[in-house]
Formats: C-alpha cells, sequence, structure tokens
C-alpha cells in the first residue's frame, strides 16, 4: 500500500541520525541558508524580546547560524544554550561560537519534546525552522514553556501553508513519485512531523494556547530563496534537505539524479535576470509564558 502521508512516525535515533547526514551540508551551504532567513531571524529575536545580559535557550539550534546573533545581541555578560537532536549539528554549531569567539555559548543535545531542563531559568526561547519536526509538537510547547522564567517571551519560525510555498509542493511531489508514493492530499501536508505540518496559523495559534502561552501572535513573513542559479538550489537540497534526501534514499543513483534533474526542470521557472528566486512563505509565532 502506497503512503498518502508526508512522513510516517520514525524512531528518535532514526531522525537523530538523519540530521547528523544533513550536518555537513548545512555547513557548507551556510551562506545561502543565512542569506535567505537572516530578516526572518531578526524579527523572530525581536519578538522574543532578547536583550543584552540574557539567559537563551536557542531550540533544534542546528548548525547555529542564529545562535550567533543570539550571542552577539545578549553580549559578554549573557548566555546562549543551544539544543538540537543531532551531535553533528551541535558540533558545528559550537566550533562556529569558538571562531567567532564567543565564550558564552553552550550545547544540549535532546530532542526538543523532552529536554530534560531545570524549569524557570531562560529569560527567552526561540525556535528556528524546527518546531514542525516534532511529531508531538504540543509537548515541545509545554517543553520549552517549563524552561521560561515568568513573562518570559518565545519565538519560532515555521513554514506555512502549501499553497504559499510552491518550491516545497513542486520537490515533494517529484519525490514521493520516484518513491513510489501517492500524490499528497491537501490535509497530508499538515501530517505531525513534517515540513509544513504547522503552516495553518490557526493549528499553531491553538497549540501554543494549550501549551499554556498568553499574548500570542502568528503573522506570515515572506522569505524567497536567493541562489545563483536553480542548479545551486538543487545542491542546497540533495546535501540539505533531510525529508527529500530520506524520500529518495531507498532509489538507485540513476532514478536519484533523474529526481533531481526533473526538480531542476520544473524550478526553472522561478530563474530571474540576475540569480534564482524561489518563493517560501513562514510564520512568525510569538507569545509570553505568562506568569
Amino acid at each position: 500500500m502506497m503512503q498518502t502521508r508526508l512522513s510516517a512516525s520514525r524512531t528518535k535515533q532514526t531522525e537523530r541520525s538523519s540530521w547528523d547526514n544533513a550536518a555537513a551540508g548545512w555547513d557548507r551551504h551556510a551562506a545561502l541558508i543565512r542569506a535567505w532567513l537572516q530578516d526572518a531571524t531578526h524579527q523572530m529575536l525581536d519578538a522574543a524580546q532578547i536583550a543584552p545580559d540574557a539567559y537563551v535557550l536557542d531550540v533544534a539550534a542546528g548548525a547555529g547560524d542564529q545562535t550567533l546573533d543570539i550571542a552577539r545581541r545578549v553580549s559578554s555578560n549573557g548566555r546562549v544554550l543551544a539544543n538540537d537532536i543531532s551531535a553533528a549539528f551541535l558540533a558545528r554549531a559550537s566550533a562556529a561560537a569558538a571562531r567567532a569567539g564567543f565564550a558564552n555559548v553552550a550545547t544540549h543535545c535532546a530532542n526538543a519534546e523532552s529536554l530534560g531542563l531545570a524549569s524557570a531559568q531562560f529569560d527567552a526561547a526561540v525556535c528556528r525552522m524546527g518546531l514542525m519536526f516534532c511529531e508531538k509538537p504540543l509537548q515541545a510547547l509545554r517543553e520549552i514553556r517549563a524552561t521560561l522564567k515568568p513573562h518570559a517571551r518565545f519565538s519560532a519560525l515555521v513554514f506555512s501553508a502549501p499553497t504559499n510555498n510552491p518550491c516545497l509542493t513542486t520537490t515533494l511531489a517529484i519525490a514521493r513519485k520516484y518513491a513510489g508514493l501517492a500524490p499528497l492530499q491537501y490535509d497530508d501536508y499538515f501530517a505531525p512531523g513534517s515540513l509544513m505540518s504547522l503552516g495553518d496559523p490557526e493549528m499553531i495559534d491553538n497549540l501554543l494556547e494549550q501549551a499554556g502561552f498568553a499574548s500570542i501572535e502568528v503573522k506570515p513573513i515572506n522569505a524567497p530563496f536567493y541562489a545563483p542559479t536553480v542548479a545551486d538550489y538543487i545542491e542546497f537540497l540533495r546535501t540539505s534537505a533531510s525529508p527529500l534526501i530520506e524520500l529518495l534514499a531507498s532509489l538507485d543513483e540513476t532514478m536519484q539524479q533523474h529526481a533531481w534533474d526533473e526538480m531542476r526542470t520544473q524550478l526553472q521557472m522561478f530563474t530571474r535576470e540576475s540569480n534564482w528566486q524561489g518563493q517560501n512563505e513562514l510564520l512568525l509565532c510569538s507569545a509570553s509564558r505568562g506568569e
């Protein structure tokens, strides 16, 4: 029977291994990723009201690009704890912090759904492009809220709805076709743990409320992905996009190449005179822990 969901439930070890394998690709394309998310990241940090001397939790920190931005904001008297499920990503985040001269960055390897951190110790928390991969996002939000001091703020970035992210829907449709999986119906895009699982603003708003957060705000942000050419974007995907890599993993090299080639052809439509501009929309979610 062909699967219709975007991603099946995976063991935590499989998930961890998948992201470990993608870590090198994210590091290699750090400049592209930073250009893509820089403005949205600044808005996320503003929404969390990160200030000098603060102690900040960076959930699903990945390779730590935004971790360095947080470290700059909190200054030498502040601290940042970069959390991720992948030890390989955290090793890169730690190395990046050391190269940048930040002695105030530490790491913590754990799944966001079971952080295992002491309660009420952080002045703020953020999660950039990681919350949607949680199979149990409500549990993750409760874990995050528990780490915050009273009235501390939390903000996150996630992909918005599939209709506003044609690059994602195009690449996923092609990968699923080559993997022998059924085409996705609209509701399938919101399967727990998948790329656009939290793309409905009402859904993420309700989850934040259920987790106990207050002063909740969810708003869309336009975040186009700029690359020199469509080929550069495909190279980013094939080395860094863990969900696509997983879908194509069972195919031989020839069939995988056919899939990447078809993606490149389909996404050529976003080529402009001077570069390639892939359309993406994110949701900026922010809230207060409350009392």
